[in-house]
């Protein structure tokens, strides 16, 4: 029998926080709405959130942002691969300008390219507003091939996504080329606030970055990451905020730095590749049939979040990121503070989550 309604069921909510955050995009305290079933990660984050506040708040720094999508095509020879290249470089205006016929919002602001054999991989990248962008960078890419191959007869098609987007794998292109936001969010932490409110201190926790996420991460075979558990925070925010959630795949591809200072603990995160947007599929209420399923909730969030303004295109986009990159940061201290002591992280999971 098939059963074509949507489910509701639900996950677990809540909001946590405030965090502090500063910087261009976002100089306020914010409320994070975060929807898990690990219930222990609504009270470490907002240990991190509390330590935020006390410390004079995260400086969040938008590095970058762009969405990506490759396409492949067939030439006859390498050399044929290299000269279309060539001549592509050259015209990347006009193929903005198609571009542009196809979106309000989509732009074409960057090419890279690969040659295998007698196959060209390229990667184009589009600046799509306030949506994340995964369908506005496919109907462009698909314009951009069919004109390609109108233009360039020699050529034939071969797929409209070629894996060197990178789309939901873990790749080092993502973090080397842009894919998504680039977020890195920094916090001081002095040394008393350290031993009061995280149970540790600056140098504690910087060895155990050093030999858990650089060390031990390497030995893993990790792919441009070393974090504890970047993944923990961008779930539960992604679902809390109406993302694909996939895309903390890519997304929890980030690194921590920690330094002892003389203002005390310096610890930052830093993630190349967000994904995620305020408008199109999945957002609630601008979708009908999916505010009917019960995702309401989502635009609720989003409006709750500040991110519903009426702003320039892509600044609520923007200010989600760097909330979000926040919220990571304070995951991601209060376990490395938890684990700096023998006992204390599965106690936390005994007591919470029995």
């Amino acid at each position: 029998m098939r059963h074509n309604k949507i489910s509701q069921a639900p996950v677990p909510m809540r909001w946590v926080g405030p965090i502090r955050i500063r910087g261009d995009v976002v100089d306020e305290k914010v409320q994070v709405p975060l929807a898990t079933y690990e219930t222990p990660l609504w009270p470490s984050v907002g240990r991190g959130a509390r330590v935020s506040c006390l410390a004079g708040g995260i400086l969040a720094t938008l590095v970058d942002e762009r969405m990506t999508r490759s396409i492949l095509l067939e030439a006859p020879c390498a050399a044929e691969a290299v000269r279309l290249w060539a001549s592509l470089s050259q015209r990347k205006e006009e193929m903005d300008a198609l571009v542009r016929t196809c979106s309000r919002f989509a732009r074409l602001i960057d090419m890279h390219y690969q040659i295998v054999g007698n196959m060209l991989y390229l990667r184009l990248e589009f600046s799509t507003g306030d949506a994340s962008g995964h369908n506005m960078a496919t109907l462009a890419s698909e314009r951009l091939q069919n004109w390609i191959l109108a233009q360039y007869p020699a050529f034939k098609y071969t797929s409209l996504s070629a894996n060197f987007c990178t789309d939901k794998k873990a790749s080092a292109v993502n973090g080397i080329l842009g894919r998504g936001k680039s977020v890195v969010c920094e916090l001081t932490v002095p040394a008393d606030l350290c031993r009061r409110r995280l149970h540790t201190t600056p140098q504690a926790i910087v060895d155990l970055n050093i030999k858990k996420n650089l060390i031990g991460t390497l030995l893993a075979g990790g792919i441009r990451s070393a974090n504890a558990h970047f993944a923990n925070m961008l779930l539960a925010f992604y679902l809390a905020t109406g993302q694909d959630a996939a895309n903390i795949v890519e997304g929890s591809q980030g690194i921590v730095h920690a330094e002892v200072r003389d203002e005390g603990l310096y610890f930052s995160v830093s993630l190349p590749n967000l994904i995620l947007g305020t408008v199109g599929n999945g957002k609630g209420s601008a979708n009908r049939s999916q505010s009917e399923a019960g995702l309401g909730f989502v635009d609720d969030n989003l409006t709750q979040l500040g991110c519903r303004e009426t702003r320039e295109p892509g600044a609520n986009a923007r200010r989600l990121a760097v909330i979000c990159a926040a919220c990571v940061l304070c995951g991601e201290l209060s376990l490395m503070a938890a684990l700096t002591n023998p006992g204390e992280l599965m106690a936390a999971h005994l007591t919470l989550e029995r």
